[in-house]
């Protein structure tokens, strides 16, 4: 079984087109799967449009996305793991080079990873810059990560003391207990929170992040580009 695990908090926007791809991937696979959405105290239709695309439904209120992803996690039935944010697209290859890595032995990995346009040239300036950077240190991005069960469990999965970076605690988490890739294959995922954000705001949060390190990422204050919801993404409007 190969469970989808989909942290969501007020997604009603995109949920529905990410539910849908996981469906038509794991349908193509011909294997055993279920979608897992963990709602995170949404205020929208989020919960609603998980039920309506067929998807187990976790209710939860961490307002934490480690503890959410963690939720989603305790659910689910399969053997295989496959955490997908509520804004990316994942395809059929994708899942099932996943898969295929997975009973190779590795204990999880990660993929590429591409904003869906139209996106600034900034934006397509950080994005060759993390994606080089994330496949070179071997990390996965928040967007798409997989691992076995047994692997979750030995790692006592997403570290709950963090609110950002989970997934690069979690990377390295997994390579501590064995084989970790990343694959060649890449999602799709919304480039809607760096086009509500100027380059000049995105270069303050990164360098205060930096000089801060992992301090920043260990409580809220200060995680406003995760957890606060800024004016809607302009491409809303068009």
């Amino acid at each position: 079984m190969i469970s989808f695990i989909i942290p969501a908090y007020n997604e009603e926007r995109c949920l529905a087109g990410t539910l849908d791809a996981l469906h038509a991937s794991g349908k193509r696979l011909g294997e055993p799967y279920e979608l897992v959405v963990a709602d995170d105290a949404s205020t929208d239709r989020t919960a609603a449009i998980a039920l309506e695309k067929g998807a187990i439904l976790v209710s939860v209120a961490n307002r934490q996305i480690a503890a959410t992803r963690n939720s989603g996690a305790q659910r689910a039935t399969g053997e295989l793991f496959i955490f997908v944010d509520a804004d990316t697209i994942v395809n059929e290859l994708v899942v099932r080079c996943a898969v295929q890595a997975m009973r190779a032995g590795a204990v999880g990995g990660g993929a590429g990873f591409r904003f869906e346009e139209p996106v600034s040239p900034y934006v397509r300036f950080l994005l060759r810059v993390f994606v080089r950077l994330f496949r070179t240190v071997g990390w996965a991005a928040g967007c798409f990560l997989f691992c076995t069960r047994s692997a979750f469990i030995a790692t006592a999965g997403f570290d709950e003391r963090y609110y950002g970076a989970e997934e690069i605690v979690m990377s390295r988490a997994l390579k501590r207990h064995g084989k970790f890739v990343i694959l060649t294959q890449a999602v799709t995922t919304s480039a809607r929170k760096l086009r509500t954000y100027s380059a000049w705001e995105v270069l303050i949060l990164m360098t205060r992040l930096a000089l801060r390190g992992t301090k920043a990422v260990k409580q809220r204050q200060g995680m406003e580009y995760w957890y606060t919801r800024r004016n809607d993404d302009p491409r809303n409007d068009v």
